[in-house]
């Protein structure tokens, strides 16, 4: 099992390009299912998942051609089977999303429940009414979701119980094929499903409203091919220009796009960082300081994001002064507080560990830490970027779900970052 063996004391200096976002990416993999002719995706980041989704998509018997720079081509019309089964999907959450595009294309889906991520519960049961709602009968049977419908999907309206992001994602999918229109309320805005549905309209689909509470899809007779470039991903952006403000930093994340992370950066200049941003990409300078604590509170887009709540948590921990930090999306997604403490922070856990109250301290120590989750995991790198002496952070796939090349990345940084493979 790899680990990343990191050197610590370093301030980051220097620029890099952000990847192709990956929650943008593996949902446009799935909504090639719907479509007759050969769907192109480029800027694909080069991430496990992503793997993990060409896997599936070649275990239904869809033909997907690879080149040098990702650029993904998908001929969905050579599928043979409609069965998603349990050794993939439960290692990754969003390739459940399958469902609803064979669903809609060719009336039947049979997929494992999801896997993924151990911070709670994550429940697929706004899928699966939206799905319903449509018209489609599902049964559950032996941990997999039978799904099917007699001709075309039914157009309709239907509302979220909450924000959910898949759940707005999968149901849009569905509804492209819908006899009619459906109206979807309560809709998550992130900036992903936003690229989703670009990507679905270049396809042929008639989708609007998204970005805000309300989408509304006229349902189209079939799809076509397209060819579509992936957002910069948001999340990787900004956790480099995070790790540049706990190190005191300077960073430039080419690509990256301000009207993505503006809480973010908000926050970031709270803390005392100069954020400038061109046509190029942002600027984050710290001109040495230490960052100064930030209380936040994560939200649904455009709020503060889940995604970045361990990363600014490492920044506040070794910040001048005191930060509260509320998590609201996930349950158990303050796993990296036990062991960044382990590395002398000074962090302590209330209501129902939903609230952590971060006092800055003077430096972190080097230690062994283990990475439970996605996130989590990149914020003990950045904790180890920090820390006075050397840093192994084990459990390192996770990493490698979601951030593409990290340790080259921080390398050209000025990063003293390797990678220690293990048997």
């Amino acid at each position: 099992m790899d680990k990343l063996l990191i050197h610590g004391g370093t301030r980051l200096d220097g620029e890099l390009r952000a990847s192709g976002a990956k929650n943008s990416a593996l949902k446009m993999l799935t909504a090639s299912l719907l479509a007759n002719e050969p769907v192109t995706i480029s800027n694909v980041p080069h991430l496990r998942d992503i793997t993990t989704m060409i896997e599936l998509l070649g275990s239904l018997g869809v033909e997907v051609v690879i080149d040098e720079k990702m650029s993904i081509e998908i001929h969905a019309n050579t599928i043979k089977s409609f069965t998603a089964g349990y050794d993939l999907v439960k290692t990754m959450r969003a390739s459940f999303l399958v469902l609803g595009p064979m669903l809609a294309h060719y009336g039947q889906a049979i997929v494992s429940l999801p896997g993924g991520c151990a911070i709670g519960p994550r429940p697929i049961d706004q899928h699966l009414r939206g799905l319903q709602a449509l018209g489609a009968r599902i049964e559950m049977n032996e941990g997999y979701v039978h799904a099917s419908v007699d001709g075309r999907l039914k157009g309709a309206h239907f509302s979220f119980d909450f924000c959910t992001v898949g759940g707005t994602e999968h149901v849009m999918m569905a509804a492209t094929l819908a006899e009619g229109q459906t109206v979807l309320e309560n809709c998550a805005r992130e900036p992903e499903i936003v690229d989703l549905a670009n990507c679905l309209n270049a396809m042929g689909a008639d989708i609007s409203g998204v970005g805000t509470g309300t989408i509304v899809i006229n349902g189209v007779e079939s799809m076509h091919g397209c060819t579509h470039r992936v957002i910069a991903d948001r999340v990787e952006a900004a956790t480099y220009l995070i790790a540049a403000a706990t190190t005191g930093g300077r960073v430039k994340v080419k690509e990256a796009q301000q009207e993505h992370l503006e809480v973010v950066l908000t926050k970031l200049e709270e803390a005392g960082a100069e954020i400038t941003v061109d046509d190029e990409g942002i600027e984050l300078d710290m001109k040495g300081k230490r960052p100064k604590a930030v209380s936040l509170v994560t939200a649904p887009y455009p709020a503060f994001p889940t995604d970045l709540q361990a990363q600014i948590m490492v920044m506040n921990s070794i910040a001048e002064g005191t930060a509260t930090v509320k998590e609201t999306i996930f349950e158990n997604r303050f796993m990296h507080v036990h062991e960044i403490n382990r590395m002398g922070a000074n962090i302590r856990l209330e209501g129902n560990n939903t609230i952590a109250l971060v006092e800055g301290v003077a430096e972190l120590n080097a230690a062994p830490v283990m990475a439970n989750d996605l996130r989590a995991s990149v914020s003990l790198v950045i904790a180890g970027l920090v820390a006075k002496g050397d840093t192994i952070v084990d459990r390192i796939y996770h990493i490698d779900r979601g951030y593409e090349q990290v340790e080259e990345k921080f390398r050209i940084l000025g990063a003293h970052i390797e990678r220690i493979h293990s048997r």
